[in-house]
């Protein structure tokens, strides 16, 4: 028995491409082939295939017609429909689109979603959702879509927005964009989710985007577009979906949204999808997930908890997105309070700072990690510092003056106590500790500006230990004050100079990096804060000249080392002679290298001459070569 097959065809296609597909259907022996126009549809006969070659438009005019839910419907693709292609998965190859039709066992139950009664076959979009709003969609080629899409997000905005569900469950919310899709096939383009929502669910999905920052909008567009890890059930901040069969959308001013690219404006939006209505030969893929899925009419989804409520809905609508966040109000009266607290000066601070203070100083003698670590722990600095940071940002006068009285009170009790123990102390030896506290560079500027980030993130995020920060603080802080300490003890401005610009540094570090780190976690305008953070980079500049004076010798230290590396030994008058490169001074006018040598007998003076000229001939320089020659014992 033949399948009877009628292709409809649009009123005014004419293409080569027609013929060649009713050439390929003629072809087929199994096939009744029958050509009609869409114009001219008005019956249908059961057990019939309809093939349609029309465009998006043509196929949105045929879901207005009654007797589009009784038909067995199947695409063929052309350039004119690539929304129908993408939303049923057709193979995008016409004559393999046709085979897949004939060789299917029946259609496949589709739903329809409605949008103030108009068919939709791909998504709607209110506002501004992924760039692809009124003003993009005009765009034509590649740069001007990308240039318009940066240009609009200095114009992002939130709309309120009243969205009831089929169920009556009423959300009241603001939002810079909307996009509603009745499925959503994971693995293909054009995804929001990575979720296999199916056509035949009987519910329409709206993704609702508030988010809080340029900055979150764009991390937003990152994790959905290139890691595609937008979940249902792991939704990120600022970001709510709600899943129904029916969905009425209303505003205070009017809505601009696109139907499939189409722009229009209405007062209010209702959306319904009509389930299993259609019926439809659909791809591969899609066919598969289709028939697997059952319906979940009565069930909604909403998760919408992210999302701005009441006041917070109001206060957006009145302005554009901010490009760094805001911080909730809540989150910024807990934070203050703690501040203000932390800033003041007490028993305990002073209590614990003389401690502190006297650990880490025993730790520099002893030249042992492990004590200083212990100071650290118990080192106060971190409170008034990230207190001193909040009161830069924001200029908050009275912030400033408590953290500021602290911070110098500490300062000069550690200066006190490590200066007066260094007295008592019968050691006069520079250990390896307070050595490398003497010469800051760049990389101790990286300690500090991480520090203050830890600091800052630490108090502002309630469920992090501040004490985990304070550690990190104290490295920066403790060691070098109590450096400063034993310098002024021994009068040796040398080690008083060193270890007060490793201070300074980390201080204005710290106090810059918090300071911005608080800002961008959306604790101060950008205008309020810039005089605050205008000044401390100013400071931390001046401070930070010297320090990348002391890293070029770093540089050079490591190029010296990396140069002598392979030097492991000589033999010198039939002598092999071992050389180790101990260490490297380029503080004299003349770099001096020291080198430990090791023989099985004394080096003579000839020998001695003839490794510090092989030394500079490696280093293509002259230097002062040190040698302690060390002899074998057979």
């Amino acid at each position: 028995m033949k399948i009877s097959t009628i292709l409809v065809l649009g009123d005014f296609q004419e293409e080569p491409i027609v013929e060649s597909v009713k050439e390929y259907l003629s072809s087929k022996d199994d096939l009744l082939l029958e050509v009609t126009y869409l114009s001219k549809l008005q019956t249908i006969t059961d057990d019939t295939i309809y093939l349609l070659y029309l465009s998006d438009n043509e196929v949105k005019e045929l879901y207005q017609l009654d007797i589009s839910t009784r038909m067995q419907i199947g695409i063929i693709p052309n350039e004119k429909c690539p929304i129908t292609i993408r939303s049923y998965g057709i193979n995008n190859d016409v004559f393999q689109a046709i085979d897949d039709i004939l060789n299917s066992s029946k259609a496949d139950a589709v739903d329809m979603l409605r949008c103030n009664d108009l068919p939709v076959l791909g998504n709607i979009i209110i506002g501004n959702v992924h760039g692809m709003n009124q003003v993009c969609n005009k765009c034509k080629n590649l740069f001007t879509r990308i240039s318009a899409f940066f240009s609009d997000l200095t114009h992002l905005s939130f709309q309120s927005y009243t969205i009831t569900t089929s169920k009556g469950r009423i959300s009241n919310t603001a939002a810079t964009g909307i996009m509603i899709f009745e499925h959503n096939v994971s693995g293909t383009s054009h995804n929001l989710l990575n979720e296999n929502l199916s056509l035949n669910d009987g519910k329409l999905y709206a993704l609702i985007l508030a988010p809080s920052s340029i900055i979150s909008y764009l991390y937003y567009l990152f994790i959905s577009y290139f890691l595609n890890k937008i979940f249902m059930n792991n939704l990120p901040e600022s970001i709510g979906l709600i899943g129904s069969s029916k969905l009425d959308i209303s505003s205070t001013e009017p809505i601009t949204y696109m139907i499939d690219g189409e722009i229009k404006t209405e007062e209010k939006i209702t959306l319904e999808v009509f389930p299993g209505v259609l019926k439809v030969y659909l791809g591969k893929n899609i066919s598969n997930q289709a028939q697997q899925s059952v319906q979940e009419e009565d069930k909604e989804t909403i998760r919408i908890n992210g999302l701005p409520k009441s006041e917070m809905s109001k206060m957006l609508v009145s302005e554009t997105v901010p490009f760094l966040p805001k911080a909730d109000e809540e989150d910024f009266k807990e934070l203050f309070i703690s501040l203000r607290q932390s800033g003041k000066l007490s028993s305990t601070f002073i209590v614990l700072m003389i401690l502190s203070t006297l650990l880490a100083t025993t730790g520099l003698f002893q030249s042992s990690a492990p004590v200083i670590i212990g100071a650290m722990i118990l080192a106060p600095l971190m409170s008034p510092i990230i207190s001193f940071s909040m009161g830069v940002l924001r200029g908050e006068k009275e912030l400033l003056k408590e953290s500021t009285i602290t911070l110098f009170f500490g300062i000069f009790i550690a200066l006190l106590f490590s200066s007066l123990y260094t007295s008592y102390m019968p050691l006069t030896i520079l250990t390896d500790e307070m050595k490398s506290r003497l010469n800051p560079n760049v990389l101790d500027l990286m300690v500090a500006i991480i520090s203050g980030i830890a600091g800052a993130y630490a108090y502002a995020k309630s469920e992090i230990a501040k004490s985990l920060a304070g550690v990190a603080i104290a490295v920066a802080l403790v060691p070098p004050l109590s450096v400063i300490g034993i310098g002024i003890s021994w009068w040796d401005s040398e080690i008083i100079y060193g270890s007060s610009l490793l201070f300074m540094t980390n201080l204005a570090g710290i106090t810059l990096a918090a300071s911005l780190t608080f800002l961008i976690l959306g604790f101060a305008p950008i205008k309020r804060a810039t005089k605050g953070i205008i000044y401390t980079s100013i400071f931390l500049i001046i401070v930070t000249i010297p320090l990348f004076l002391s890293f070029n010798k770093v540089i050079e230290q490591n190029k010296i080392f990396t140069q002598l590396k392979n030097l492991e030994y000589r033999v010198v008058n039939t002598q092999k002679i071992y050389i180790i490169v101990r260490s490297v001074d380029l503080s004299k006018d003349k770099p001096v290298v020291y080198i430990q040598t090791r023989s099985r007998y004394i080096l003579t003076d000839i020998q001695l001459q003839k490794i510090k000229e092989e030394i500079n001939s490696v280093l293509q320089k002259n230097v002062t070569v040190n040698i302690l020659s060390e002899t074998e014992i057979n």
